[in-house]
């Protein structure tokens, strides 16, 4: 393995950043600032606790999580689909390097992005609202496992994509309904037991669970269960991702 073309690779995706700064970092920030300052500031005063937890604080992890999902996948998607776009993809693939180190670079800059947003958006959360982290590790831990996960979909999202709408239709149509769907602004043991169980079909719940527990010690599922479906969803991401370098699935075309 060549640590070289990971870094020219990882490197050339971070510098990409700077270039689109108001898009990648500016925006996502602004945007979720505004939640915190209406859903936070403004009802979340007026709000009852949820699990001892104001409802200002109690909507930051899942706020963040909504960001971290979207922006990982629109990093990772974006960088190989623009070489795909350009045909740049081609003197990659012919190049010395293997799917490992590409996939590492590419994935690797966007998880990366993603994370240091999700830190931002925790401290402009301090802010608004006053909240704690009762697990500082762990909270880490689900930040960094969320965003090289999403980054892997986002990554095949970007090779099945032949088109630039094609990038937004997952993040926008599906992700973001999971997200609010997920408990992002409650916890769903306020729900009817039927919507209880049709609501534990959202994988974004076991995500929103896991890093609300590292916040405040509640979860509305098992954290070894949350947990076990991160993994579960990441290995089915490698999974395909090492089918797709194999067969060249609209890579080699």
């Amino acid at each position: 393995m060549s640590f070289y073309s990971i870094r020219a690779i990882y490197l050339f995706e971070m510098s990409r950043t700077g270039r689109t700064l108001m898009q990648s970092v500016v925006s996502p920030v602004l945007s979720t600032s505004l939640y915190f300052v209406v859903f936070g500031s403004a009802i979340g005063s007026r709000m009852v606790e949820i699990d001892g937890v104001s409802y200002g604080a109690f909507i930051v992890p899942g706020l963040t999580m909504l960001s971290l999902l979207n922006q990982s996948i629109s990093n990772a998607s974006f960088g190989i689909y623009m070489p795909k776009f350009s045909g740049t993809i081609y003197e990659l693939l012919s190049a010395p390097v293997s799917y490992v180190e590409i996939l590492l670079g590419y994935v690797g800059a966007a998880a990366t992005k993603s994370m240091v947003l999700g830190f931002l958006i925790l401290l402009t959360a301090r802010l608004f609202v006053d909240y704690e982290i009762v697990h500082p590790f762990w909270m880490v831990g689900f930040l960094a496992l969320t965003a090289v996960t999403f980054s892997l979909f986002g990554f095949i999202l970007g090779i099945w994509a032949d088109g630039f709408e094609k990038l937004q239709v997952v993040p926008m149509m599906i992700v973001t309904p999971l997200t609010f769907l997920g408990g992002s602004f409650y916890s769903i043991d306020m729900l009817p037991p039927f919507w209880q169980k049709v609501t534990l079909l959202n994988p974004v719940v076991y995500l929103i669970s896991a890093f609300r527990w590292s916040f405040y010690g509640v979860a509305d599922v098992s954290v070894t269960l949350s947990a076990g479906m991160i993994l579960l969803f990441l290995a089915a991401c490698l999974l395909l991702v090492r089918w797709i370098f194999k067969t060249g699935y609209r890579l080699r075309a």
